[in-house]
């Protein structure tokens, strides 16, 4: 196993980065955060800059201009960086497909690694697909 693989596994930092939203999977996404669910006993922190980040985190869908601010934001994280798609917004565009200002799927300009479905994903849903990332990025 890699060194940066290895350090992913140990603690992971989080980033994340909302697209043109409704808003619900942010506040579900920063409820798992909180101390109710307490994400910091496996070593899960949300930092401030894509710079620090070990786990983009995209929820929304993603307009013309909100995709190429997400790939520019991929290409500035340090690699390897994994890349979570929450939400049924950012996995499909959902209810949001046919309007004229979505840009299609995230992934067609950015290697997603994992995608969490719902409207919106639960807090538990959100910690059992980390568990399940983490055992990924082990080889198990």
């Amino acid at each position: 196993m890699s060194f940066a693989v290895n350090a992913l596994t140990r603690s992971l930092w989080v980033f994340h980065l909302a697209g043109s939203a409704c808003n619900n999977c942010d506040i579900e996404i920063l409820d798992t955060l909180t101390p109710r669910y307490d994400l910091e006993r496996f070593g899960i922190i949300l930092v401030g800059s894509i710079r620090h980040a070990d786990v983009l985190l995209l929820s929304g869908i993603f307009n013309k201009k909100a995709a190429l601010r997400a790939k520019r934001l991929y290409d500035a994280a340090p690699k390897p960086v994994v890349v979570v798609a929450i939400g049924g917004c950012a996995c499909s565009g959902h209810m949001f497909q046919n309007s004229y200002n979505w840009d299609g799927p995230i992934n067609r300009l950015i290697p997603v690694d994992a995608y969490l479905p719902g409207c919106p994903p639960k807090p538990e849903a959100m910690i059992a697909a980390l568990v399940k990332l983490v055992a990924k990025l082990k080889g198990k």
